[in-house]
Order: C-alpha cells, then structure tokens, then sequence
C-alpha cells in the first residue's frame, strides 16, 4: 500500500514529485473522453523513468502470438492497444536550458487532476519562471485535446523561452516483441503555427485491418512563430518569447481523426481540418474548457455519490467514476472497456469478461439504458468471432473470447484462453440482467437471443455425460480463481453453465419468429438441454458446521491454512512465489464460488451464503482488482458490516493506495465500478427481483455521517439518501414506483 496524492473529495493532488514514484504518478493522472487518452506524463521532456502512453479508442495491432509449444487451437496472435502518435510533446528552453524536471532545481510543484471538471493541472518553479500548465481531453469535442502553459518570472530578470511542440510518430510500446513498432509515417506537413503527422500501423500477417491516425496541431498565444519542420516522422513548430513579470501563454490544440471513421486519408485530414475551421475557430481555452466541464458536470448530476464523514471513501469513489466514465461512455457501439483504458499497456487493452460481470450493472443504473445496450450490441456485432472459436476446439456454438477487439480469441495463454470459459455465462447473464432491470425484452427476444442460443449449444457440446455417476461433467477448466487451473468440475462454470441452459429453454417460446427461424432449437435439442439442466454435477461438502459448495474437485485436498496466518512478506503471492506453488496452494485470487452466489443472492439461504463466505474468504488473497467488491456486497448481505467496509476501502482505493503493488504499469479500470457495486449492492443492499421489484436494505457504515446516490431504474430517476436516521428515497423523475425498504413496501 502506497499513497502519493492527498486526500480532497473532488481532487487528486500532490505537491511532491519523486523519481521512483513517477509511473505511479502517470497512471493516477490519466484522462480520457472514450475516443482517445493519455497517461499523466509531462508533455515536456523528462529523462528520468517514466512511461510515454497514449491510446485510441479501438486502435489496436495483433502482434504475433511466440510460444514454443504450439498446439492446434491456439490463437495466432495477441492483440494489444498500441501506443499512439505522441501529440501532446514539448521541448522548452529557458536561456538556453532545457526545461527537465529530472536535471534542474525546481520548487514549489503541484500537480492536480479536477474530477469535477475532467481537467489535469500542474505547476512549478524553475530557472526564475512559473510554470502553470492545464490539458483536458474534451468531452464534448471527442477529437480534441488541448493543452496550456502561462509563464511568469519570479526573478525580476527578463528570460528567453522557447518552445518547440511536436507530434511524434516514432513511437513504441514496452511490451511488445524485441522492442518492435507499430507504426508507419505516410505524411508529414508543417506551417508557422499549424502541422499535421498521419501514419498507418504496419502490415500484418492475420488480415487485422490497418488502422491510419492522423494527429494535427494548432499553436497560439504570446509567443511568436520562429520556425516549422518536418521529417519522415515527426513536425515541429517553434515560438520564442521574452518572459517577465507579465504572464505569457502558449496554447496547443490537438485534433485527431482516423480511418474507423473515415474512408481514406483525404477524408481524415478534411475532417480534422473542418474541426478547427468550425468546431474551434473562435472559440477561447475558457470557452472550450467550459464546454467540456458542462457536459462533466451533467454526467456527475446523474451518477455522482456523495460521502459525508469519510474524505477518502469520498475522493474514491468519485476517482472511480471519473476514470470509468473518461474510458467508456456508451457513444460507439464499437467500443468497449479494457481493463486499463487509456492508462497503460498492461493486458493490451482489449475487452474482458469484467465489463458483462463488473461495468453493466453499474451502467444499468447511473446511464441511459442504450449505453448497455451499445455494450450488449458489441457482442453480437462479434458473434462470428465466438463462433470461430468454439470451432478452432471443435465444439459447437460459441465461444465469447477471454481477450479480444474484433471477436477473434487474441490471448495467448492456454489456461485463461480456452480453459476460463466461464465468460460465456455471464455473457448470458448480461442478457438477462438487462431485461430484470429495463423490463426491456426487445432485445433478448431478437439479436440477444442469437448470443443466448449460441452459447447454449457450446454448453451443451463442451459438458459430457459420466455414465459412472449418472451426470454431466465439465473437466479441464479454469474458474474465475486464475491460481488453479486445468480443474476438474469447478462449481461456478458447471453452476454458470446450467444456469444458461435453464434461461435459454425458459427464453425460447418469447423469442420473436424472425429470431425463431433463423436460429431453430429442434425438440431434441431441447430435450437434452433439459436432461443437462436436470443431471447436472455440481459438488457441495459437509466441512465441519459449515455446508459448502466445492471449489473444484480437489480443492478440500489442499492443506487450509488461512491466508492470516502466512508471513506478511509473500504477500502478494504473485509477486513473491514461483507460479507451481501457487497453483498448489489452496489460495484463491478472487471471487469464485462467491461470484456464483453474487449473481443470484436471492436465490441461495442466508445459511449457504454465511457459511461459503466464511469458508472461502479466509482462503482469499484479493490479488485481483475483481475480488474485494465482490465480498464487500457479499459481506453487508449477511450482515458482516466491518469487513464490508473493509473491503470497500479495498476495492474503492486499490490504484489511489496501490494496494497491489501494479498500479504503475495502469489503472484497474475494469474492476472501477466495485466500488459504486459495493456501496449500492453491498451497503444499500439494492436488489431487483425476476419480477422487476426493486428494493433495499441499507446500513450505514460507521464512520461515515451519511451518504447517497441516484440510480435510474424503469423510467425514473430516484435519489437514495442514508443517515442516522434512516433512509429517505425522493423520485426526481417518472411515475411513482412501488418498492421496498427493510421489508416494508414503500410508495414513493
């Protein structure tokens, strides 16, 4: 655990600037507008450690896949999110010394990331100057991002800046084979103030389209024009000024455009160019600046939670929202959430499991139902990718991938790839937690029903029948606990996986014609779907006083040593012991046989739920980002307050504390939403039932004087407030609604 910033309930803010925390730094600082975004990083040159990032929105390469034990099935490639052209870049020069926080003396530093309006700020003294320097990525014009720098001598002397900005193509990512680049310069242009770099990923091997970006940029302000150049693979504008007493500004705008939205070249740069002759031509920093915040300011009106008594449960949970709404917010069916946004290369950015498990039931309720539309539309718009990998094992239906930006499998790792299938279900259960909270059925009863049918009949083909106990099975399998793999009968996939088959025949008579014709269930079909349903293995054990539900087949054959009682350093696990010995340790990364029982709360005792939560707990490191908002709603559900809040605190500040100790390689940006799902879920104890009836069962943490949030359920806009005093729910839009509070129906 490591805090670097302070604590504000609407800022991030330092005053320190260490060298070994720099990429820590980066990440925490990041901004995003769901089309592009950037790591923290200074726009100036810094020559200590740090990690240059910046990222667009379904811009991506498929690097080639390099194991040496290649086995049929295995995907050709992983795919990744590259680092983009570097267009934020500056030189700066006093006196003919360059401007590097990592040489020269400085004083007096501040960096601040504005939640509230979605603005980086950051200032410093050096070589007789201030500098205060402001960049937002606009919300409100997506291809636009801006930056400014105000200079002031403090010295009473007279200085010579000069600034050269760039936008650089020759850029790399760290995690790619033997220091390869993605990219390949096509033009480059410059005038006194104005330049533009467009460049094309290189080819590859796999028919993954190549994408093309083009970057241009407009500077403006007090300096004056000096120069402009361009090579093969960058541009550059100068401007010098005389610096004083009076502040002198340099403001850069930033507009990029790219082949996802356009057809070729010309198009692009006629487009980017019409972004600055119309969009921006007259507006001000301010005015742009304001535009931005507006549309901030209307997002927080709907999903912002307020926290009274706890400044660190506060400044989280806002910093939560903030990275997840700058990563994705519904405009482009295209897109979906990686797991590190726009903060990092970690994971290559592709979409995972987290966004139908983690990010949809929080959508569901702060955002306008299209926007979980969009992300269930993604995966139908990729169903012939899932099909291509259920074939590539030989089985039938298909097989939402683990990794992916287009459909096609692209993680490399054969025990996550093809063994983590789980994902499938709670693909299916997206399906069905979009209708319970919508009442919406239009879309499970038409292209929903598609993705439903299909992973039915890839659960159907991967079970097998044990005629020995008279079952179906699934072996070789990896859950949702990455620290065991290749298990046999893993409760939660034989759980997820019979529970899909029993919604898909419960599904299939409201499915409309076109939708029934098209994807035609025979009788026999159904008939063994049911049999499945009826026969299907799922281990439970009598340990001690506690009935549970089991692991995997051979987890109660481990040695149970509870995780309190390992040495403090080896913790975290993986980051302390060989990958063998954890895979034979009974210690469970995240949320397994819990994650189950999550999905269905309401359908399991208060019993089962309190004797698997506190058998499994104890065994659970917490080394996912996934884990403690999953065990923080389960907790408060059977009334174990304190270790809510713990978990609370866990997953609400796991990159502000870097709890695990990987925040610097980027955010957990998947794993954001836990902390909304445990205060809502866990300490509200919001629920929907089948029947659409929604209702709570709040406690109060007890730190904290009070707190709430809105959520839009049906048509309605509802306010939650909780206190010493109870709890109070007001309607804000919409019909009055029946629910219940405590047990008792309410009218509101």
């Amino acid at each position: 655990m490591k805090r670097i910033f302070e604590i504000d309930p609407w800022k991030i803010t330092s005053h320190i600037l260490d060298k070994t925390d720099k990429r820590l730094q980066e990440s925490i600082t990041s901004l995003g507008n769901e089309y592009m975004g950037m790591r923290g990083m200074f726009e100036e040159n810094y020559s200590a450690d740090h990690l240059q990032g910046i990222y667009i929105g379904g811009v991506w390469f498929p690097d080639k896949t390099r194991v040496g034990w290649w086995k049929n099935g295995y995907p050709l490639y992983f795919g990744k999110a590259i680092n983009a052209l570097n267009f934020i870049k500056l030189r700066i020069f006093v006196d003919d010394r360059e401007v590097d926080l990592a040489k020269i003396p400085f004083e007096n530093f501040e960096i601040s990331l504005d939640m509230k309006q979605g603005i980086l700020t950051r200032s410093f003294c050096a070589l007789g100057i201030k500098f205060d320097v402001e960049r937002f990525v606009s919300v409100s014009i997506k291809e636009l991002a801006a930056l400014r720098w105000h200079f002031t001598a403090i010295d009473h002397q007279d200085h010579k800046v000069v600034i050269r900005s760039y936008i650089d193509a020759d850029v790399s990512n760290e995690d790619s084979n033997y220091d390869e680049k993605f990219w390949q310069p096509l033009k480059t242009a410059s005038q006194n103030n104005y330049s533009f770099v467009s460049a094309q990923t290189v080819p590859n091997n796999f028919g993954v389209p190549q994408f093309t970006v083009l970057a241009a940029q407009l500077v403006s302000g007090d300096f004056a024009a000096t120069g402009h150049h361009a090579d093969a693979k960058q541009v550059e504008n100068d401007s010098e000024a005389i610096v004083s007493g009076q502040t002198k500004t340099f403001e850069k705008r930033i507009v990029v455009t790219t082949s996802r939205d356009y057809e070729n070249e010309d198009a692009m740069l006629q487009a980017n160019q019409a972004i600055f002759a119309t969009q921006l031509a007259g507006q001000s920093f301010e005015e742009l600046l304001a535009a931005h915040a507006k549309v901030w300011k209307d997002r927080w009106e709907k999903a912002d939670v307020e926290i009274s008594g706890d400044d660190e449960a506060q400044q989280a949970i806002r910093f939560n929202i903030f990275q997840l709404f700058s990563t994705y917010y519904g405009n482009d069916s295209r897109l979906n959430v990686g797991p590190k946004g726009f903060t990092g290369e970690k994971y290559g950015g592709a979409t995972y499991w987290d966004t139908e498990a983690f990010i949809v039931p929080m959508y569901l309720a702060i955002a306008d139902p299209k926007v979980v539309r969009n992300l269930l539309r993604y995966r139908y718009d990729q169903l012939a990718g899932a099909y291509h990998n259920a074939k590539e094992q030989g089985l039938k239906g298909a097989l939402f991938p683990m990794v992916t930006f287009d459909g096609i499998e692209s993680h490399n790792e054969w025990e996550i790839t093809f063994e983590e299938i789980h994902r499938n279900g709670t693909i299916a259960f997206a399906l069905y937690n979009y209708t319970r909270y919508t009442s919406d059925t239009s879309w499970v009863e038409n292209e929903g029903s598609e993705v439903l049918i299909a992973i039915a009949r890839f659960w159907a083909d991967r079970v097998f029948y044990s005629p020995r106990k008279k079952v179906y099975m699934i072996h070789g399998v990896t859950g949702p606990n990455e620290y065991e793999n290749n298990v046999n009968n893993n409760w939660y996939t034989n759980f997820i996986a019979r529970w899909t088959l029993k919604y898909a025949l419960q599904m299939l008579p409201q499915i409309s014609s076109k939708y029934q014709e098209k994807n035609h269930v025979s009788s026999q079909e159904k008939e063994h779907w049911q049999d499945i349903v009826d026969h299907f293995y799922l281990p439970e054990a009598d340990v001690g006083d506690k009935h549970i539900f089991v692991q995997n087949d051979t987890y109660l054959d481990k040695n149970l040593i509870p995780v309190a009682k390992l040495p403090k350093d080896v913790l975290p696990l993986n980051q302390h012991w060989s990958w063998d010995k954890i895979l034979r340790s009974p210690y469970i990364k995240q949320a397994d046989v819990l994650q189950g029982i999550y999905y269905f709360l309401d359908k399991f005792s208060d019993k089962e739920k309190r004797d698997n939560f506190n058998f499994y707990e104890p065994l659970t490191v917490h080394e996912s980002s996934l884990s403690p908002s999953i065990h923080a709603i389960m907790a408060a559900d059977i009334g174990l307050e304190d270790k809510a809040v713990e978990m609370y605190q866990r997953t609400s500040r796991l990159d502000l504390d870097n709890y695990n100790n990987d925040t610097v390689d980027g955010l957990h940006i998947t794993s954001m939403s836990g902390s909304w799902l445990a205060i809502v879920q866990g300490f509200a104890g919001m629920r929907v039932s089948d029947q659409g009836r929604l209702s709570f069962k709040p406690f109060l943490p007890k730190l904290w004087h009070s707190y709430s949030f809105r959520i839009n359920f049906r048509g309605r806009l509802l306010k939650i407030s909780v206190d010493a005093h109870g709890t109070q729910i007001d309607r804000m839009l919409g019909e009055p609604i029946a629910l219940s509070v405590n047990g008792q129906e309410r009218e509101v």
